[in-house]
């Protein structure tokens, strides 16, 4: 069949490269000329892996295209995938905008019976909308749906092709029978649902593991209190069948562009319909403040940033992505330099992304090494867990001064640490 996905973001580009691999005709369209040049070459604007191989083999392969007309994309394509942006307003709503206006200028070209699919996270209650857009422009018969994605940046194309479910929301029988065939090579579990459940399960996956970090913080800012760790208290609890052992991470909060983003969004959502007291905007809140918490409890315990040199390890949200989007390291280096201190980041592929995150200044420089990172530090805070990062040899870039070492992913043993000679400090430990 022919497939067309509208917006070569993120989610857009994965899945058209991998309906693309099942041998599907596919075109990515973007009103983005740069952006849809770069992507013809099979060069993608950030990064994630396997994903560059996959659009070269694609593409080589005849499957794949991209383009700017709406005209050439839309006309005879049986589904259409809405896969653009959805940012959050000041308040937490959810700005549709560019989902209705992607609607509109699909709907002259839809033909009878195409599926219009939204991929785009979006709040319940959005599919209508989208289908009084649509019918300003068309006359034709054509069906909606609502099949949220569930990938995890760095693994997306994995996760993509080994999903743990397919979850399709729609009203048209005619719906459910084309996206389960467009979905039938993936051998996943399809769950069939209504548009408004598929949209509360995007929402309620993201918020649910956004609760799990946000509550283990919490158990971890208790074991400060009274001498417990939290590493040990996870693993006393994670044999629990009922508990598990799976997505249990200490730190310095969740960031991304999902978990900050949904969850405000539920949390908005959910005081415009009335339940203004419940979790979701308590969770937001907690993750809001958690990194200047932190730090500012080292900062007592250390005696201050100012005047110091702090090496700062891990710029992206997590390992193997370049993506910045409410990372720890946006909110810890402007804190360190309004503290005094003077900044020296790394990271394995998020350097050339740094300017458009963090306001140039004259204390703070960026290396791509960890020894140049660590050159004269007297605070190393190794902020996020890339593998690199962990598995470095500390004892190279340990020097004849009193060091600070900050491990906000309690990813390193705090024995072999203090052995080097460091001053450790964990997140509940």
């Amino acid at each position: 069949m022919k497939i067309t996905v509208i917006g070569t973001g993120f989610v857009g580009v994965v899945t058209a490269a991998v309906y693309a691999s099942f041998g599907h005709e596919v075109v990515g369209l973007d009103i983005d000329e740069k952006k849809i040049d770069s992507l013809r070459h099979s060069k993608v604007p950030f990064y994630e892996p396997n994903l560059e191989e996959l659009l070269v083999h694609t593409q080589k392969e005849g499957k794949l295209t991209f383009t700017t007309s709406y005209k050439d994309a839309i006309t005879d394509s049986d589904v259409i995938v809405v896969a653009v942006g959805t940012p959050s307003a000041a308040d937490g709503n959810a700005d549709l905008r560019f989902v209705f206006a992607a609607s509109e200028s699909a709907a002259p070209y839809l033909k009878e019976q195409a599926v219009v699919v939204i991929k785009s996270t979006v709040p319940p209650g959005t599919l209508p909308k989208v289908e009084e857009h649509i019918k300003k422009y068309t006359k034709v018969d054509f069906a909606t749906a609502s099949v949220p994605e569930f990938l995890k940046e760095g693994t997306a194309v994995h996760d993509t092709l080994h999903p743990d479910r397919i979850v399709i929301g729609a009203t048209k029988e005619y719906a459910f029978s084309v996206l389960a065939d467009l979905h039938k090579p993936l051998q996943a579990p399809i769950i069939r649902i209504s548009p408004e459940s598929a949209q509360m399960a995007k929402y309620a996956a993201n918020a649910y593991l956004a609760t799990r970090i946000t509550f283990i913080n919490q158990i971890a800012d208790l074991c400060e209190k009274n001498g417990a760790d939290v590493q040990e208290v996870i693993d006393a609890i994670s044999e629990d069948k009922r508990v598990g052992g799976h997505y249990w991470y200490p730190g310095f909060g969740y960031g991304g562009s999902c978990f900050p983003k949904d969850v405000k969004e539920l949390a908005h959502y959910s005081r415009s319909v009335g339940e203004d007291g419940n979790l979701f905007n308590k969770i937001h809140e907690l993750n809001e403040y958690r990194i200047s918490k932190l730090l500012d409890q080292y900062g007592q315990e250390i005696g201050g940033f100012e005047e110091k040199t702090v090496a700062v390890l891990g710029l992206s949200f997590k390992p193997n992505t370049d993506d910045m989007r409410e990372a720890p390291s946006v909110k810890v280096i402007p804190y360190l330099l309004s503290k005094g201190a003077k900044v020296q980041g790394f990271d394995p592929k998020a350097l050339p992304v740094v300017k458009y995150f963090i306001p140039d200044d004259k204390n703070v420089s960026y290396h791509e090494t960890i020894t140049a990172a660590c050159k004269g530090a007297d605070i190393i805070i190794a902020l996020i867990e890339w593998s690199e990062i962990v598995a470095f040899d500390f004892a190279k870039v340990r020097e004849n001064k009193k060091q600070i070492f900050i491990d906000a992913r309690n990813q390193f043993e705090k024995k072999q640490i203090e052995k080097l000679g460091y001053q450790y400090f964990g997140v509940g430990r």
